[in-house]
């Protein structure tokens, strides 16, 4: 599983003009199931993005988790994330596990995050969204599991 997390002071993700999900201060988490993931590996990212340190505690040190800082998770499914670039421009995404099992992990995770008293919003699977943000920071952190 790999994961792209973005600290926000807000985000939200529109489909079609309509707002399906919407946070303020916390974090954008865009998600890719890959194949060959472990059937742990939703859960697993889940705990380490709830535990993740990038919000400034009042040293302003990035010290404190989402979960410290009383933030929230926006939930966005991207595929892309899974590009391979290595032979040539146009990007191969062979590597992405097939959609079914992407959209349960998609789910897991979601499911996870929110067990790990995470509150959450979340996009559509497969869905052609917009998503608009606030990065602050900025703090981008890319994930592997």
């Amino acid at each position: 599983m790999r994961a792209l997390v973005q600290r926000v002071t807000g985000a939200r993700v529109e489909i079609g003009g309509a707002v399906v999900g919407e946070i303020g201060a916390g974090l954008l988490v865009l998600v890719c199931a890959m194949k060959g993931d472990s059937a742990d590996a939703p859960e697993k990212m889940a705990a380490k993005i709830a535990k993740l340190r990038v919000f400034r505690d009042d040293r302003d040190r990035m010290n404190r988790s989402v979960l410290d800082a009383g933030g929230a998770a926006l939930v966005v499914s991207q595929f892309t994330l899974a590009a391979d670039t290595s032979r040539g421009n146009r990007p191969g995404f062979s590597e992405a596990a097939p959609p079914e099992e992407g959209e349960a992990a998609y789910t897991r995770f979601a499911a996870a995050l929110q067990a790990e008293g995470v509150p959450i919003a979340t996009g559509r699977f497969g869905a052609d969204m917009a998503v608009h943000l606030v990065n602050d920071g900025p703090v981008t952190i890319w994930l592997d599991q």
